[in-house]
């Protein structure tokens, strides 16, 4: 069985504080994109799970996928094991929830695969004990997410065509963001009904990244000078988006970023619809 997992984007992330368990307190709004990575799902007789990717430093145990797997087996006894293939093009420690939605992908396709009937209510309360974006990745489309970001409630979908990611080649912990916010002077201001009435969008993370790491500004910069109506750091970076009124005026930005060696891809983002149809809509 094969399944797409779709990246996801950040049009806002306002910081509201530390919660009672120590994790931040955030109000932010996820957007479903159309880049994908491919997971591929494989029933053994003998039980276990195994992974493998094509970045080598996937295929282990840390990776989250195996953890959802090894969670699943050992807690609900299948009967069967699992061969997992995770095939990567989003990139990793960037911002856009590539790990999480595989994690995601995994929960609802071995609830399947395994015939475990786990309900949205169980599979959400999983999902949040490996990571805050996970949920997310169970519903898709936008979202308004609180709390740790786990909870979770749908909004009408934003699609933003002529999307244009790019990265610096620099991996940055969630962790990393949320230390760099200068939590003392913090006056939480940004609401994400500004981002859905007015097309304005925030990302409190953003400054404290971009001191420490000097690229994130210039990518920035780079964009709005070729016209980008948004230029943002997605989630905890590094990787940032703009929004470009036309193809022409992404791919001339495009092409400056490819010249200094960055990653890029242009894409777009997606309806529940859609990225139910990717992930549930299921090939074999």
């Amino acid at each position: 069985m094969q399944a797409a997992s779709c990246a996801k984007i950040n049009l806002s992330l306002e910081v509201l504080g530390k919660l009672p368990n120590g994790y931040t307190r955030i109000e932010t709004l996820f957007a479903s994109i159309d880049l994908r990575d491919q997971l591929r799902f494989t029933l053994t007789k003998s039980r276990g799970v195994k992974v493998w990717s094509n970045l080598p430093q996937l295929s282990t145990n840390d990776n989250l996928v195996y953890k959802v797997a090894h969670y699943l087996e050992s807690h609900f006894n299948p009967g069967k094991g699992i061969e997992i293939e995770l095939i990567k093009d989003i990139p990793v420690a960037a911002g856009l929830g590539g790990g999480s939605s595989n994690a995601a992908v995994t929960l609802l396709i071995l609830n399947k695969l395994w015939s475990l009937h786990l309900s949205e209510e169980e599979l959400h309360k999983i999902a949040a004990t490996f990571g805050s974006d996970v949920n997310f990745f169970l519903m898709g489309g936008t979202a308004l997410g609180e709390d740790r970001g786990q909870q979770l409630t749908p909004v009408d979908d934003i699609l933003l065509d002529n999307l244009l990611l790019v990265n610096p080649h620099v991996a940055i912990s969630s962790s990393e963001a949320y230390q760099l916010v200068d939590h003392g002077a913090l006056e939480p201001s940004f609401s994400y009904l500004d981002a859905i009435q007015k097309g304005v969008y925030f990302n409190r993370l953003q400054q404290g990244i971009a001191d420490k790491y000097p690229a994130i500004g210039d990518i920035i910069g780079k964009m709005q000078e070729h016209g980008a109506s948004t230029a943002l750091m997605s989630g905890s970076g590094s990787t940032c988006f703009g929004v470009f009124n036309n193809q022409a005026a992404l791919e001339a930005c495009r092409e400056e970023f490819n010249d200094l060696g960055f990653w890029t891809t242009a894409t777009r983002t997606i309806s529940k619809e859609e990225y139910y149809k990717c992930t549930q809509n299921l090939s074999y």
